[in-house]
C-alpha cells in the first residue's frame, strides 16, 4: 500500500510496481548518460553547441503537456469522463508538438553545420534528446492502447512527468554548459 496525493491508500498492484520498476530502470540510463556527459565536457575537443530558442519553446510545451495530463487525471477521478478526455487528448497532442519540436531543433542545427559526429557536445546533444525522444513516443504509443481505466491513466501520467523532469534536468544541463 502506498499513499495517493489526497491521502488515500493505493494497493501496490502488479502494474503499479511494474511502472515504478520502469522508472528506476529509466532513471539508471538517464543517470549514466548524464554522468557520461558531465564527464566528458572536461575534455579539450568539448564545444558547446548554440541553443536553439525553440528548445525554450518546446521546453513550455512539454510543461503543458504534463498539467494537461495531471488535469486529466483529476477529471477521471472525480468522475468527469469528458473533460479527462479532452485533457488526455491535449496532452498528447502537446507531447506530439513537442516531439516535433525536438525534431525541428536537430534541423536548426543541422543548418548550423552541427552534426551528430561534430564534435562530443553535439553528439551527447543528439544521444539524450533521441534517447528522451524514444521514451516519449514509447510512452504515447503505450497509453494510446491502454489508457482506459483511471489507475492506467494514472500510471502513465506518474511515467509522463518523470519524462517531464528528466527533460527539465537535461536542457538545464545543455543550456548551462
Amino acid at each position: 500500500m502506498t499513499n495517493s496525493p489526497n491521502g488515500h491508500r493505493v494497493p501496490l498492484t502488479p502494474a503499479r510496481l511494474g511502472v515504478w520498476l520502469f522508472l528506476a530502470v529509466a532513471t539508471m540510463i538517464f543517470a549514466a548518460l548524464l554522468s557520461a556527459y558531465i564527464v566528458r565536457m572536461g575534455s579539450s575537443d568539448w564545444h558547446s553547441l548554440p541553443k536553439p530558442g525553440l528548445l525554450w519553446v518546446n521546453t513550455a510545451i512539454l510543461l503543458f503537456s504534463s498539467a494537461a495530463l495531471q488535469w486529466a487525471t483529476i477529471a477521471e477521478r472525480q468522475g468527469a469522463h469528458r473533460n479527462a478526455q479532452i485533457g488526455f487528448v491535449a496532452g498528447a497532442v502537446l507531447s506530439a508538438l513537442f516531439l516535433l519540436g525536438q525534431i525541428w531543433a536537430w534541423v536548426v542545427l543541422h543548418k548550423l553545420g552541427y552534426f551528430l559526429n561534430t564534435n562530443p557536445s553535439s553528439s551527447f546533444f543528439y544521444l539524450l534528446t533521441a534517447v528522451h525522444g524514444v521514451h516519449l513516443l514509447g510512452g504515447l504509443i503505450v497509453a494510446a492502447w491502454t489508457v482506459r481505466t483511471t489507475e492506467r491513466l494514472q500510471l502513465f501520467v506518474i511515467y509522463w512527468h518523470f519524462l517531464t523532469v528528466v527533460w527539465v534536468m537535461l536542457f538545464g544541463l545543455i543550456v548551462l554548459t
